[in-house]
């Protein structure tokens, strides 16, 4: 009997250290904060999905000129859930089609998305309806 308790905590033991990161709705945790952070209310300005995440710019050196990329905005280009548009004045970086699906996921969960907080994203990708009161603001 206690060969069989030896093995069975060492199957809980390797079952709970394999996700550091864990993946939820496409999103590692990382990232989820990430996207919560830039879509987050700014100086009054509720930003939008369609207009993309801003990025600063290298001033000097190698890269001047260059957009700064943050490991977890790195990530995303990779894994393919967001594109680096450098076309305009300053770099932004955009959803693809691949993560708006994740992005989604994520906002109708609302243990990720506080659903009142994050209410224009939620309206912009569709999952909750525009009100009478926000068309007539518009």
């Amino acid at each position: 009997m206690p060969g069989l308790r030896m093995m069975a905590g060492a199957c809980y033991v390797a079952a709970m250290s394999k996700t550091s990161e864990r993946v939820i709705a496409g999103f590692t945790t990382g990232e989820r904060d990430y996207i919560r952070r830039e879509l987050d209310i700014f100086f009054s300005t509720l930003p939008t999905v369609a207009e993309g995440f801003q990025l600063k710019t290298w001033r000097g050196g190698s890269d001047a000129g260059r957009p700064k990329l943050s490991p977890i905005a790195k990530g995303l280009i990779a894994r393919g859930l967001m594109r680096l548009d450098v076309s305009g004045h300053l770099p932004r970086l955009f959803f693809t089609e691949a993560g708006l699906t994740a992005l989604r996921a994520m906002m109708m969960d609302h243990r990720l998305a506080d659903p009142k907080k994050f209410a224009h994203v939620r309206q912009e990708l569709g999952i909750d309806p525009v009100s009478g009161d926000d068309m007539r603001r518009d």
